[in-house]
């Protein structure tokens, strides 16, 4: 049994509601590598991957935004279902699982929290077995595989979580949203990055769908949907969710070539090399294009992209983000939102301790360094 009462007192630097949500994770997916057995060791071996993946690493954001916004709603840690909404909520890591095995090979990176991305560590097993065909094109087609778990296993989760009916039923509607919102979001970061869209409304529309809807705005919307909130605070919820999630988006950007490699888990850069068309880099274009710096204009967009691009090019290329100004004007943008959405929360009544540990939510998701 999960050790509730932990709960009550996580709200920033506490581990109780991470660890909670981790051994539930845990007691479920110990029962579904059960059955993967059942249908033969090289399958089971295969999930063991991906419990790996979800067990070994992850701040949990998305479970934590979901529990305070049921507890927000009047959802109490002493009410006979918390311990079903924990088992609830803890499936939205799933959803996290399955998106970010399929980011990773869609992005072509080799390495996830220091650790060899699922794809890459599939290719290696294929190669070291000497078996027939192409390493990289098993590694490819097991990680599509063990992503579709992830989100199988999510929807599995939620609905065995032991929700009243009615409660199940007012979840569907925020779940459903949000798994379609993730996927087109995914959509339209593969497609601009295929048409070579560096604009910055391109950008927010990637960090609105692929990240905040599906990182705050719907876990939050799915907490209190679950608690039968008031519709004043699901909008409020969604406001908020909305621009933290993009916050969330744009600092993970200015990790992503700035961030310290020991810290991130990737090497610095990566986002460069990958094509990611972040507002960052559709901020610093946008400069030089209003400047008439055509050279580091080009020099940016040449740099997105090439997986050749070594450690001096990536300092080149943050020389000039900072000598243009984007890494300011991110910055600001960022306390901006963040400043929005707090305002979102003051405008309605949300339960103690929960509109305390929004707040500092905020403050820590837009602030981290990794």
């Amino acid at each position: 049994m999960t050790n509730i009462e932990a709960v009550d007192t996580a709200l920033l630097d506490d581990t109780g509601l991470v660890t909670a949500v981790e051994t539930e994770l845990a007691a479920f997916l110990r029962d579904r590598t059960a059955d993967a057995v059942a249908i033969d060791p090289a399958f089971a071996d295969a999930t063991d991957a991906l419990v790996a993946f979800v067990l070994e690493g992850g701040k949990r954001i998305r479970p934590t935004f979901a529990w305070w916004g049921w507890r927000g709603a009047g959802g109490s840690v002493d009410s006979p279902e918390a311990v079903s909404v924990l088992r609830a909520v803890s499936a939205l890591e799933l959803i996290q699982a399955c998106a970010l095995i399929h980011d990773d090979l869609m992005d072509a990176s080799a390495t996830r929290r220091g650790r060899p991305t699922v794809h890459v560590e599939f290719a290696r097993r294929h190669a070291t077995a000497g078996w027939r065909g192409k390493p990289a094109r098993f590694g490819a087609a097991t990680a599509i595989l063990l992503g579709d778990l992830a989100l199988a296993w999510a929807d599995d989760m939620l609905r065995a979580a032991g929700l009243p009916p009615a409660a199940l039923v007012r979840a569907a509607p925020p779940w459903q949203a949000m798994r379609t919102e993730m996927l087109g979001g995914q959509f339209l970061d593969v497609l601009h990055q295929s048409t070579g869209d560096t604009s910055t409304r391109a950008a927010l529309q990637i960090d609105r769908y692929k990240t905040a809807a599906y990182t705050v705005e719907r876990p939050l919307h799915l907490g209190a949907a679950i608690a039968d909130a008031a519709p004043e605070l699901v909008s409020a919820y969604r406001r908020f969710g909305a621009d933290i999630g993009v916050a969330f988006q744009l600092r993970d950007d200015l990790l992503g070539v700035f961030g310290d490699p020991v810290v991130t888990g990737k090497p610095a850069g990566d986002d460069l090399r990958e094509g990611k068309r972040t507002l960052l880099l559709a901020l610093a274009v946008e400069r030089a294009e209003d400047r008439g710096r055509t050279q580091a204009r080009d020099a940016i967009t040449a740099a997105i992209g090439d997986p050749d691009l070594d450690a001096a090019g990536v300092e080149r290329i943050r020389d000039l983000l900072t000598e243009l100004g984007a890494v300011q004007a991110m910055e600001h943008r960022i306390a901006a939102l963040t400043g929005s959405a707090l305002d979102a929360l003051s405008a309605v009544e949300i339960a103690e301790p929960a509109a305390t540990a929004l707040a500092g939510l905020a403050e820590m998701a837009t602030r981290r360094r990794s």
